[in-house]
C-alpha cells in the first residue's frame, strides 16, 4: 500500500461538503498548515471542525472561518480569534465548547472504539445540560460521547513512508489522539524518510493509523499570543 502523496491536494482527495474533520496541534503549534491551506483552496463548506483551538484570524483554522467554510466548531480554546467571536455572536457559527481534557479523551475514545465514557468534568455546568449523570462512589459523573471524523489531519516532525510518526515537543498534544480517530488520517511531515530509518522506540503514532502522508513545505513558527516583559 503506497501511502505517500505528492502534496496536500492529492492527500485530501475525497473530502466533501458537510464532513466532520479533525485537526491536531496545540494552539498554533503542530497544526497541519498545508492541509488547512489546501482545504481553503478546495472550497469545501458546511464543515464540522474538531480542534483544540480555532486558530487566529489569519492563520490556522481562522483561514477557514474567514472564508465561512466552517459550520460548527468543537474546541476547548478559542480566545485569540476575532472572526470566530463575530460569527459565534451573530449566530452564524455553531460552537460546542468542550473542556480540554474531555476533548482529548473524546478523540482517544473514538480511536479506541469506545463509544462513550463518564467524567466528573463539567458536572453542574452548562457542559452537562441534557446529558446523562450517574453517581460512582458518591461522586457525580457526566456521560460524554466519543468523537470520530471522516478525515483527520495531523502534522509531525518526522515520518516514514509507512506513516510511522514522531512529533516534536508541544506538537505531541492532540496530534496522536486525532491520528487514531479519523476514518482517513492524513499526516503531513517536515521530514519524510524511508521505512526503517526511525527508531521504533521513538515512534509516537504507528503507521497503521495513517492512510496518507506527504512532505509539507513553508511551515511558519507563529506565536498565538506574544507577551513580553519590559527590559
Amino acid at each position: 500500500m503506497n501511502k505517500v502523496c505528492k502534496n496536500a491536494f492529492e492527500a485530501l482527495k475525497g473530502v466533501q461538503d458537510g464532513m466532520t474533520l479533525l485537526f491536531g496541534g496545540f494552539g498554533l503549534c503542530g497544526i497541519p498548515e498545508n492541509s488547512i491551506m489546501a482545504l481553503r483552496e478546495l472550497g469545501v463548506k458546511n464543515l464540522t471542525c474538531v480542534s483544540n483551538n480555532a486558530g487566529v484570524d489569519d492563520f490556522g483554522l481562522g483561514l477557514l472561518l474567514h472564508t465561512r467554510q466552517i459550520k460548527k466548531m468543537i474546541s476547548s480554546y478559542v480566545g485569540e480569534n476575532q472572526t470566530f467571536e463575530k460569527q459565534f455572536l451573530s449566530g452564524e457559527l455553531e460552537v460546542d465548547l468542550t473542556p480540554q481534557g474531555t476533548l482529548a479523551e473524546k478523540l482517544r475514545a473514538g480511536g479506541a472504539g469506545i463509544p462513550a465514557f463518564y467524567t466528573p468534568t463539567g458536572v453542574g455546568t452548562k457542559v452537562a445540560e441534557g446529558k446523562e449523570i450517574k453517581v460512582f462512589d458518591g461522586r457525580e459523573y457526566v456521560l460524554e460521547r466519543a468523537i470520530k471524523g471522516d478525515f483527520a489531519f495531523v502534522k509531525a516532525w518526522r515520518g516514514d513512508k509507512f506513516g510511522n510518526l514522531i512529533f516534536r515537543k508541544a506538537a505531541r498534544n492532540f496530534n496522536p489522539m486525532v491520528a487514531t480517530a479519523g476514518k482517513i488520517t492524513v499526516a503531513e511531515v517536515e521530514e519524510l524518510v524511508e521505512v526503517g530509518t526511525l527508531d521504533p522506540d521513538q515512534i509516537h503514532t504507528p503507521g497503521i493509523y495513517i492512510q496518507r502522508i506527504f512532505k509539507g513545505t513553508n511551515y511558519q513558527n507563529r506565536i498565538e499570543n506574544l507577551t513580553l516583559t519590559e527590559g
